[in-house]
């Protein structure tokens, strides 16, 4: 079982920001930037050209739901979204990079520079995207 099929089953922790029937999107745990997203079907899948054409949608919709909850959430003035397939793919399932992104971040190409959170601090990110989703109360 994968990193992200551990995840998805609760038995290993991560900042959940959204979940239904075909998606589950949570922190990157070494983020380009604070609020760095990944979208993955909660069905094991390993690549893109694996996913049926039924659960593109859904996943689509989800990085659209995300990209938009980092500009609301977080003041992001829009979003990086990329997705590797088996090159560079460190877990072999799935995923949607969703990278919140504002002018002169720094950013350069495909050369990111990883961080981590500070204690507490994913959490917190965690929450304000949580409440600018869509139909958050």
């Amino acid at each position: 079982m994968d990193l992200f099929c551990k995840i998805i089953a609760g038995d290993e922790p991560a900042e959940i920001i959204a979940r239904d029937e075909h998606t589950i999107a949570f922190l990157d745990h070494r983020p380009v930037f604070a609020g760095h997203t990944l979208i993955c079907p909660v069905r094991h899948i390993d690549t893109l050209l694996e996913l049926p054409p039924a659960e593109m949608e859904p996943l689509l919709a989800a990085g659209q739901r995300i990209a938009r909850a980092l500009g609301d959430g977080l003041g992001a003035q829009g979003t990086f979204v990329a997705m590797n397939n088996v090159v560079s793919q460190s877990v072999p399932h799935l995923h949607l990079h969703v990278v919140p992104r504002t002018k002169g971040d720094g950013l350069r190409g495909f050369f990111w520079p990883r961080t981590r959170y500070a204690d507490g601090e994913a959490a917190e990110v965690a929450a304000r995207i949580r409440a600018a989703l869509p139909g958050a109360e």
